[in-house]
């Protein structure tokens, strides 16, 4: 039996206590977001140091400017050197009355459809996923006393309250840190047989902007007709940044934006993500995207702007005749490619004081802004991943783009130089930051044997 294939065999027969092993893990409530779990958030990043250690893995407890990090070194047979990201922190659990089993009982259920999941509070986010990589390295350490490859470990506790001291982290401890690329495992698969990377994240612009006219609010009989309404100023601006053809029309957006490769979209044009499925699940017919792209373009490889909340004027109940001083909006931008988030910003800022009324004002409030990441489609990783992957599953596996943001990505290529394979195994079904959040055990099974697989493809 080839090296793999035993190792493959021991995660297979460990299965049962690798759960277990889970289990443990999961009646941790490591609530990062409330003061109140504090020490289970210390508790829950002290049993991961344990467990790496108990299979011969150099793990300890680092300080933060908030909750610990795991930072864990094992050293492996072949030069290639990752850098493994995860995080042990869950969200909150409200509202408890709608979960159907305790969130820090982990157990195993069966779905309507006879699919066995996990059930618990992080099962998919983040520690069911962390685990899936644990486990591997436990099974070739168990096998052949060593790993493949080289491997760092970094796993947060403050993730899900917005990793505000990682950075800071990262840029302090960046020599220890130093790899050849980075592996994150907090992201999904395209279906429950098709696994999926992440080969793109889209970055973010968000901005606030406050629009004021009149020194107080006025009575729109006695003012009306006169006096500028700010609510119809902000509208206006507002409608003027799509064109009809769903483009975006401020100054220069589309500097930096790529054509996606003819050979990608053609793998996406085969998984057939029709308006039906996609938009008719929250009750929607047409997409409201760029006309002349596929839809999966518009959610993934695309920028955009949306608009995310309108405050002004009266709200309450009732009626109130009456014209706001004042009108705001927030905005998020999600960028692709080299889109430069200072560029968009100062052309927004540009494109706005353009439709303000010479006798109104405007205030920007703006918020740190992040670039996009992309791997190189011929990305020596991505490919073993890849071929991995496809031995697992029997199946190529579709690389995409995330429409959302994963923060560290960017923070490990500013401060380390690392590219990131984000190779995840959840589903769109996993409620997670919900009530009910669950894993799928197949998920959670395969999901070991192919981290297995990609550290051997890494070591070729």
């Amino acid at each position: 039996m080839s090296q793999i294939n035993q190792v493959l065999a021991r995660i297979d027969a460990d299965l049962d206590a690798s759960l277990e092993r889970l289990f443990h893990w999961l009646k941790v409530p490591s609530i990062s977001t409330d003061p109140a779990y504090k020490d289970h958030c210390r508790k829950a990043g002290q049993w991961l140091v344990d467990e790496l250690k108990s299979f011969g893995i150099d793990a300890s407890l680092r300080e933060t400017g908030g909750h610990p990090a795991v930072v864990a070194h094992a050293k492996g047979d072949a030069k290639p050197h990752v850098l493994f990201y995860g995080h042990y922190d869950v969200q909150p659990v409200d509202p408890l009355n709608l979960w159907d089993t305790p969130p820090f009982e982990p157990k195993i259920a069966t779905l309507p459809d006879g699919r066995k999941v996990i059930s618990a509070r992080g099962s998919a986010d983040d520690k069911g996923q962390v685990m899936t990589f644990v486990e591997a390295c436990r099974a070739w350490k168990a096998v052949t006393g060593s790993l493949p490859i080289n491997i760092t470990f970094l796993v947060e506790g403050a993730e899900e309250d917005g990793s505000k001291f990682l950075p800071e982290f990262i840029e302090a401890n960046k020599g220890e840190l130093k790899a050849d690329v980075a592996l994150v495992c907090d992201t999904g698969m395209w279906d429950q047989n098709t696994p999926a990377i992440t080969s793109s994240l889209r970055g973010m612009v968000y901005e606030e902007v406050i629009v004021r006219c009149a020194d107080r609010d006025l009575h729109s009989g006695s003012f009306g007709g006169a006096a500028r309404n700010p609510i119809h100023v902000l509208s206006k601006i507002i409608a003027d940044i799509h064109d009809v053809d769903g483009r975006i029309t401020i100054k220069n957006f589309y500097d930096g934006v790529p054509e996606t490769p003819t050979q990608v979209l053609e793998q996406w044009k085969k998984l057939n993500l029709t308006e039906e499925d996609f938009l008719g699940q929250v009750g929607l017919k047409k997409s409201a995207g760029e006309k002349g792209r596929m839809l999966i373009e518009q959610i993934q490889s695309r920028p955009t702007c949306d608009v995310n909340g309108i405050i002004g004027g009266y709200t309450g109940e009732g009626t109130k005749t009456v014209i706001a001083a004042e009108a705001s909006c927030k905005i998020s931008f999600r960028l692709v490619g080299d889109q430069d988030p200072e560029k968009i910003s100062n052309n927004f800022h540009a494109f706005v004081q353009e439709r303000i009324p010479s006798d109104c004002s405007v205030e920007f409030i703006k918020h740190k802004g992040s670039r996009a990441l992309a791997l190189p489609h011929d990305f020596s990783a991505l490919t073993a991943a890849k071929s991995a992957l496809h031995d697992e599953w029997n199946k190529d596996p579709i690389v995409i783009g995330m429409g959302g943001s994963i923060p560290v990505g960017g923070d490990f290529k500013r401060t380390l130089g690392l590219d990131t394979l984000f190779v995840g195994f959840g589903l769109d079904d996993d409620r997670i930051h919900s009530p009910n959040e669950k894993y799928d055990l197949k998920s959670f099974h395969k999901g070991t044997r192919s981290w297995a697989r990609i550290l051997a493809a890494l070591a070729k």
